[in-house]
Order: structure tokens, then C-alpha cells, then sequence
């Protein structure tokens, strides 16, 4: 088995800013890919009374990349940048949605958020959100507890499709 990144010994002793890449980007993939080897019906398949479903919640995940690495840093608006008003509005599919497309944005927006940030320190504030301006490292810990979050969601969600193709098989 191979070890994830953070686990990794050089990474003990990274600076505290790779050591927040090194995490975020693990949680990235992580809930990335919770959709591999789905069939579209399940990526879509809606086991709880919110709009939870696998691929919107990496609909969602975009999303919040954009908001705090976008919007906060720039100072663009919403509208501006292509995204819904609100967090509720970010899980809502289009019937276009299809995993490998929702995948594909995600992976730009991931992108897009480390050169957003390659020039700032830890301690750089980011203006640009509606709390006010954040330093870097508050946002970088905001997004890595939402990403866990999802991640929990997600595997629970994609346990629970695979068991109802299982018993349906």
C-alpha cells in the first residue's frame, strides 16, 4: 500500500505552508476521486433529503475553491466568476453535469487556487470575502476542515451506493 503524501517523513519537517498543500491537495483527490468507477446514475443518486449526491458534492467542492481562492483573493464577485450566490445553489446538477466533467472543473479550480496563492504568505490577507479580510492560513484551515467534511460524506454516500447496487445485483 502505498503511504499518502502527508505521512511521508519528508513532509514532517516541511514548512507549514507546504504541509497545508500537502494536505489540501490529498483531501482534493481524495474526494475527486470518490467518483471513479461510478456509473452516472450513481454519481447522481440522492440517498438524503438535502441535495447531497456524489457528484454534487465535487460540484460543491469547486465551488468552495473558487469562493475562497478566487473571490477572497481577487475580490471578483460571484456573478463575475461564473458561480452560484449561494453554498445551497453549488450542489445543484445540470443535466450536462457528467463525472468526468464535474472532475475535470474541479481539477482547474485546484489548479487555479494554487497559482492563486503561489505568491502569498501565511500571512497575507485576502480581502475579498464577505467576513472581511482572513489571513492565508485561515483560509487554507477553513478549506481543509470543509474538504474532511465532504470527504466523511463522500465515503459514507459511496458505500452506500455501492451497497444498494450490491443488494439490487
Amino acid at each position: 500500500m502505498d503511504l499518502q503524501p502527508s505521512v511521508e517523513p519528508a513532509v514532517f519537517h516541511a514548512t507549514l505552508r507546504d504541509q497545508f498543500e500537502v494536505f489540501l491537495d490529498e483531501h482534493r483527490t481524495a474526494l475527486r476521486d470518490t467518483l471513479n468507477g461510478l456509473t452516472e446514475e450513481q454519481a447522481r443518486q440522492s440517498l438524503v433529503t438535502s441535495k447531497t449526491t456524489l457528484l454534487g458534492l465535487l460540484k460543491h467542492a469547486t465551488f468552495v475553491e473558487k469562493v475562497w481562492f478566487d473571490e477572497a483573493i481577487t475580490c471578483r464577485s460571484r456573478t463575475e466568476i461564473g458561480i452560484p450566490d449561494t453554498p445551497d445553489e453549488s450542489f445543484d446538477l445540470d443535466d450536462g453535469d457528467t463525472i468526468a466533467s464535474v472532475q475535470h472543473a474541479h481539477r482547474q479550480a485546484c489548479e487555479a487556487s494554487r497559482r492563486a496563492t503561489a505568491e502569498l504568505t501565511l500571512d497575507d490577507l485576502v480581502r475579498g470575502n464577505r467576513r472581511g479580510p482572513l489571513p492565508l492560513r485561515w483560509v487554507y484551515l477553513h478549506v481543509l476542515r470543509e474538504l474532511a467534511q465532504h470527504c466523511g460524506h463522500a465515503d459514507i454516500l459511496r458505500e452506500q451506493v455501492l451497497d444498494d447496487t450490491a443488494l439490487r445485483g
